[in-house]
């Protein structure tokens, strides 16, 4: 216990960062699906869903990654560790988790199972996770074919709604590992029966090497597994070491195979080996004893138990995976010790991170939101040229003919990255990965730079600039949200180092950000109007139109959301250059060049003398896309969302103390205020000084700012009990209809999944609520209150009569975003709607999943169920809730630019 006062988990981050030691060497970086990805896809048509299936993925070696149940690895993803489970009934062993395709769920693709991320230290001294297994059949065909059958309209078939866990019979299975050392890792498995009847379990904990090895015209070297005695394996690895043993805590049997492919069952030819990847699933299920080799040697290794386990009892292993030998005293009394020390020191850690005023069901929730943050990491191997040019193909790929990501052969991707979804998506999303990297900054600041380095190295960036979207297609537009977060994560750093910050991260990240910056200004911004077009920009299933694809009337679409975005990049961009010209006075010339973009692009938002196309509407007081046609005439797309809202994210605070200390910066932005004052008549005046002589640099002047916030704050329109809707509400009795020729595109508000196939996939939102946009308005809010005091209020809700201060806007629509997943008076979550089970059983209803977006009326949960990665924003706001105050805001300002050594984050 005295070990856990001094706070061991941050000694361990400091000897990670300064000493080089691999506290985080090993770690939860097994993804939870390699099939049906872009890596593993050989088609011709480039269906990765469909090309390499579930089915397929227990008998075929992956190429470029593996997955696994709870499951851990190496940094390298050479030697993976995971559980493999059978009740006795499935047609298959539990090895890796199962979900729907898009062509086989009416919303698009859908994991269904119920795990959860319970708790995880950012070196990975300490995790668990918790595996909900029914004792039934897993209903695999039942969930395809209901879920098949319905349409968009109706809801998703989960695996609730199948029955398998009426009764409670099911198997509860945590699995904990804690870190004797960097090389020695505790394993506990405790298996609870929730069922009234005593039940059998068979536990398959397996150790295997990825596949390094069958991919190449010369033979590579092979590792190998080994078992030394009835309780020890032994396993070896040409890069990775000579010796890696897995203990068990009792004689058990081993099985052993190799992690090959079943060419006989996936292609119909002579397998290499007798021994293939599927041997111990055929073993077990269908009693195949000539699957498994004899002579107990191969790549890929289980331990057998068989556990009785009594009615509303628990069963537990104790396990070691370590590059030491070890003796019987290894388990017992010493091993739960070992543990429950870094359960301690876990403890210890978030107990200095999470206020101590918040009360324990937001101390639940901030909790496994972190876990599930630092359980998400993946280790992301997509090397794309050798992915395009591969010496050995599949026997069904009789020539590589990739449809996707040509253009990215410098992109080599081998590295722990954190994962929107280690499921859903299990790929890094380039702006999925900017708001992750704001939660993991609270808990792990090296990693969350880290992060954000490599999106931008040599590497990740495009040579023109660009940083890769996404692996479905690197080259589509995500918003350019690197530079905020880049900004966030500085004064995060500098606040935690005493008012120090890490130079040399800003600057570094300035250089690439600014080949970013020039790849947005030279491809988007096609009639150098600085109003820019954009495309995908994460927003698509809002608008009239996908914006990814050539538009029905030719022409182009400049949007108000691309625009704000840019807007924003300028004004983030300008607090950097000002933070490094503070002691570097070559960085002032950079501030001016991009105070005054800022001004270009704000000012062309809404241009002086033209009302008719551009991007603001003064009759409805909202800024709306322009279509722009071919033949020079426009019109604005009168959709009321989320893109008329953006416009408020691109501010910037700074205390005059600035311009007083760079004289360069403050002479040029008199001289372009007086001699382009016409620019300044339609957004805030730079000039206009504010709380403690504060200057607020946005397109919002005040009267946009309040006629945005009377719509914004409407409950009938954008302002939800649970946050700020994607799309307003008005649409929902006043569509938007537009016409080209025959073809007739409309915009409904719908709360949960979109009803039409415009967009495919899982693109499925039009109205539901998103924490991420939401958490940039609360932060935008907050920051004009810091200009704008107390002094400027407006209605919330509008009509209510009730005047709030933007203080107070933001901490209501906090508020109303964290009780998603605080019990309300009824005791119930939002987030989980009707679902009784997790509303009301004990060993249910303290379980958080992070949904990727939330109903637009009532809150629960929809789409991917494990999107920690940005819906982990959560952690922020109730930490923010709990400690920020308006004073604190006032006084030293909230992501203000100032001279003063100290800056509040």
């Amino acid at each position: 216990m005295e070990a856990a006062k001094r706070n061991v988990e941050k000694l361990r981050l400091q000897e990670a960062r300064e000493q080089n030691i691999p506290w985080r060497k090993w770690g939860p970086y097994l993804s939870e699906r390699q099939w049906g990805t872009v890596r593993e896809d050989y088609s011709q048509a480039g269906n990765a869903w469909d090309y390499f299936s579930h089915d397929q993925s227990r008998s075929r070696a992956y190429r470029w990654g593996e997955d696994g149940l709870a499951g851990i690895c190496d940094d390298r993803q050479q030697l993976c560790f995971a559980l493999a489970l059978w009740n006795g009934v499935d047609p298959i062993l539990k090895e890796r988790l199962f979900g729907l395709t898009n062509s086989e769920g009416n919303h698009g693709e859908d994991v269904k199972e119920y795990y959860f991320y319970l708790d995880s230290t950012p070196t990975h001294s300490y995790m668990k996770y918790l595996y909900k297994y029914p004792q039934l059949a897993y209903p695999y065909a039942d969930l395809v074919n209901t879920n098949r059958r319905r349409n968009r309209l109706e809801l998703e078939y989960e695996l609730l709604d199948t029955g398998v866990f009426d009764g409670d019979r099911y198997f509860d299975i945590f699995v904990e590992y804690a870190k004797a050392s960097p090389e020695e890792i505790l394993i506990k498995i405790s298996v609870w029966n929730r069922g009234a009847e005593t039940a059998s379990l068979h536990i398959l904990p397996t150790l295997w090497f990825r596949n390094t090895w069958s991919w190449f015209a010369e033979p590579s070297p092979k590792p190998f597994i080994k078992q030394l005695n009835d309780q020890t394996i032994a396993a070896s690895h040409p890069e990775l070491g000579e010796r890696y043993l897995l203990y068990c805590d009792r004689a058990v049997p081993f099985l052993f195979t190799e992690n090959e492919t079943n060419r006989e069952r996936i292609f119909n030819l002579p397998n290499k080996s007798p021994y293939v990847k599927d041997a111990i699933n055929d073993y077990i299920v269908h009693g195949k004893h000539e699957a498994i080799n004899p002579e107990k040697f191969g790549t890929k290794a289980a331990a057998h138990y068989v556990l009785e386990i009594p009615a509303n009892g628990v069963e537990e292993i104790q396990l070691c995976l370590s590059n030491r030998l070890l003796d019987a005293a290894s388990f017992g009394d010493k091993f739960e010790t070992g543990l429950q020390t870094r359960s301690l020191e876990a403890d210890e850690f978030y107990n200095a991170i999470i206020p101590v005023n918040v009360s324990e069901d937001e101390r639940n929730v901030m909790r496994q939101a972190f876990a599930g943050m630092l359980w998400t990491k993946q280790f992301y191997y997509y090397p794309v040229y050798d992915w395009l040019k591969d010496e050995i193909l599949p026997p069904d790929c009789q020539q590589r003919q990739p449809t996707r990501n040509r253009e990215w052969f410098h992109l080599e991707s081998a590295d722990i990255l954190s994962m929107p979804d280690k499921w859903e998506y299990p790929w890094f999303a380039a702006w999925d990965l900017v708001f992750h990297c704001g939660v993991l900054a609270v808990v792990d600041i090296d990693f969350a730079k880290e992060q954000l380095r490599l999106m931008t190295n040599q590497v990740y960036l495009h040579p023109n600039g660009q940083i890769p979207a996404y692996e479905w297609n690197f080259s589509d537009v995500n918003p350019p949200v690197h530079c905020t977060a880049t900004w966030q994560v500085y004064l995060i750093d500098k606040a935690m180092r005493g008012g120090v910050g890490d130079r040399l991260f800003l600057e570094s990240m300035f250089h690439k950000l600014l080949m970013n910056f020039t790849w947005w200004v030279n491809r988007k911004d096609a009639c150098g109007n600085n109003v820019f077009e954009g495309g995908f920009l994460g927003l698509d299933n809002i608008g009239v139109f996908d914006r990814s694809a050539p538009l029905p009337t030719g022409g182009t679409l400049e949007q108000a959301d691309g625009t704000s975005w840019m807007a924003m990049f300028c004004l983030d961009m300008l607090a950097i250059a000002l933070e490094l010209a503070l002691l570097n006075p070559a960085y002032e010339e950079l501030a001016c060049k991009f105070y005054e973009h800022f001004m270009y692009i704000a000012a062309a938002m809404d241009r002086i003398g033209e009302n008719e196309d551009e991007l603001w509407d003064e009759e409805n007081g909202f800024f709306y896309d322009v279509l722009r046609f071919p033949n020079g005439s426009s019109r604005r797309l009168k959709v009321r969302s989320m893109v008329g809202l953006i416009p408020l994210f691109a501010s910037a605070v700074f205390d005059t103390d600035v311009l007083e200390e760079l004289p360069i910066f403050r002479k040029r932005v008199t001289y372009f205020t007086q001699k382009f004052a016409p620019y300044l008549q339609n957004i805030s005046n730079p000039a206009q000084p504010g709380v403690k002589g504060r200057r607020l640099l946005s397109p919002v002047n005040q009267d946009k700012l309040r006629r945005i916030l009377e719509k914004m704050l409407d409950e009938s329109e954008f302002l939800s009990d649970y946050g700020i809707r994607a799309l307003s509400r008005y649409h929902k009795d006043h569509p938007y209809i537009f016409s080209v020729g025959s073809n007739v595109y409309r915009v409904d508000y719908e709360p949960a999944e979109s009803s039409t196939g415009l967009f495919g996939g899982n693109s499925n939102w039009r109205g539901p609520i998103w924490m991420p946009v939401n958490a940039l308005l609360i932060q935008s809010l907050r920051k004009m209150y810091s200009y704008y005091g107390d002094e400027f209020k407006v209605e919330c809700p509008t009509g209510s009569g009730n005047q709030m201060t933007l203080w107070e806007v933001a901490n209501e629509i906090s508020h109303r975003l964290t009780k998603i997943f605080l019990r309300n008076e009824q005791s119930c979550r939002a987030v989980y709607g009707s679902t009784e089970k997790f509303q009301t059983d004990p060993h249910w209803k303290d379980l958080i999943l992070f949904y990727e977006y939330f109903h637009g009326d009532n809150g629960a949960g929809i789409g991917a169920s494990h999107q920690t990665g940005w819906t982990g924003i959560v952690a922020r706001l109730i930490q923010a809730n709990a400690t920020l105050t308006p004073q604190d805001v006032l006084e030293k300002g909230f992501l203000c630019v100032s001279s003063s050594s100290f800056v509040r984050s």
